[in-house]
């Protein structure tokens, strides 16, 4: 909102300093900066909220060590990361632009999931929580909104590489790319680094491409819920969903930024995404929010951010990757999310399989989700969440690296 007023006092009166929030540069930095203070400073205020309300997580005996001590602390958190991050994205943000559009539906659709969820745990008193079956729809349909949107939405582009030619008449050209409507991603370590959706339905013939909306929006709907029921199992011990998360939405920033850049996607040889870079402000708010709401929640936790915030997290995660074609970069990148879900799944197999084999289910883990593990084992949580966080730093600086290594 302050972008098109400033816009409009500068076009007008020629206000001082309103050219400033044509720089992605300040708004990215106005928004983290005044997420950080919502977080921190009403972000408290809503936890003394919570408490009032009685609004507190009720733990499961899973004889943990320390758990009966976070009993009737405050839970859904998230809503602190929801408000912190959209209240600045709406005030330094480009409102007209379809990616930032994409991401607030992303917010607030995944955080009514994840709400009503929390609500049913806490008021309803069902330890379980919304039906499993309804949160997949809700991750399906919101899969199905986006993938839609991208793959018809005709602001949604890419920028063709430029080509150089020698004429007949021995001249050297320069061909400027075209804005061009396309299903190509990056595929990372590879020389040629492309990968199209298009091309698995090439058999099809002629005018296929038209037809891969039927592999592009099963892939969308498949990323957004795995990535965000990834975040949901990581959400398990104090500080390390927010912590590993931040380190996520901040690197995809750089990925955001430089796609959105014509100079840097150019030298870096990755695909030019006209607009993108209006994401970094949402991306900018996102970080600082998240950073605000780890003062709460690192141990030990004055706050949880319940599925309202988890949820929500790695909805936008996954969102922010496919729009800047990097999804295929998210096992690596979101290497804590797939390593907590893989145990998760290891762990339910094995127990069937040799229950119905053998007689007696047996585990592969002490106790799964991989964080439980190793509490399991007896290394204190602020202990296993430092080291989650170094290895989530390892696998962020390694997907940096891929920009330049095919």
């Amino acid at each position: 909102m302050l972008y098109y007023l400033f816009e409009f006092l500068e076009n007008e009166y020629q206000f001082p300093g309103a050219t400033l929030f044509r720089f992605l540069s300040f708004r990215a930095s106005m928004a983290v900066l005044f997420s950080l203070i919502l977080a921190t400073v009403y972000g408290k205020q809503i936890i003394v909220f919570l408490r009032k309300k009685q609004i507190g997580e009720t733990i499961r005996d899973l004889g943990l060590e320390g758990q009966k001590q976070k009993s009737g602390t405050p839970t859904m958190g998230g809503l602190i990361i929801i408000m912190s991050t959209l209240i600045p994205v709406l005030l330094f943000a480009r409102l007209d632009n379809i990616y930032v559009i994409l991401l607030i539906v992303t917010t607030i659709w995944m955080g009514i999931i994840g709400f009503i969820d929390d609500y049913i745990k806490i008021f309803k008193k069902n330890k379980q929580g919304l039906k499993g079956r309804f949160k997949i729809m809700g991750q399906v349909v919101l899969g199905l909104m986006v993938g839609a949107t991208l793959f018809f939405h005709p602001e949604v582009t890419m920028k063709e590489k430029n080509k150089t030619i020698i004429t007949r008449q021995y001249k050297v050209e320069e061909i400027d790319g075209k804005e061009v409507k396309s299903t190509k991603t990056n595929i990372p370590f590879f020389k040629n680094n492309e990968l199209d959706y298009a091309d698995f339905i090439g058999w099809m013939g002629d005018g296929a491409s038209e037809y891969a909306w039927l592999i592009f929006i099963p892939v969308v709907i498949f990323i957004v819920t795995a990535v965000s029921n990834g975040a949901n199992l990581t959400d398990g011990i104090d500080g390390l969903a927010a912590g590993t998360s931040a380190i996520i939405v901040l690197t995809l920033g750089i990925f955001a930024w430089v796609s959105g850049n014509i100079i840097f996607s150019d030298y870096l040889d990755i695909f030019f995404i006209p607009n993108a870079g209006e994401l970094v402000v949402f991306i900018a708010a996102f970080v600082g929010a998240l950073v605000g709401f780890l003062w709460y929640n690192a141990y030990p936790a004055q706050v949880f951010m319940g599925d309202t915030g988890s949820l929500t997290i790695g909805g936008v995660i996954a969102v922010i990757a496919i729009i800047v074609r990097k999804e295929l970069l998210i096992p690596l990148l979101c290497g804590i999310f797939f390593a907590e879900s893989i145990s998760v799944m290891l762990q339910v197999s094995y127990f069937k399989y040799t229950r119905k084999t053998q007689g007696e289910g047996k585990r592969i883990f002490l106790m799964a989700p991989l964080h439980h593990h190793y509490q399991k084992k007896g290394y204190h949580e602020s202990k296993i969440v430092t080291r989650f966080l170094i290895i989530g730093i390892l696998l962020a600086i390694v997907t940096i690296v891929t920009l330049k290594v095919r």
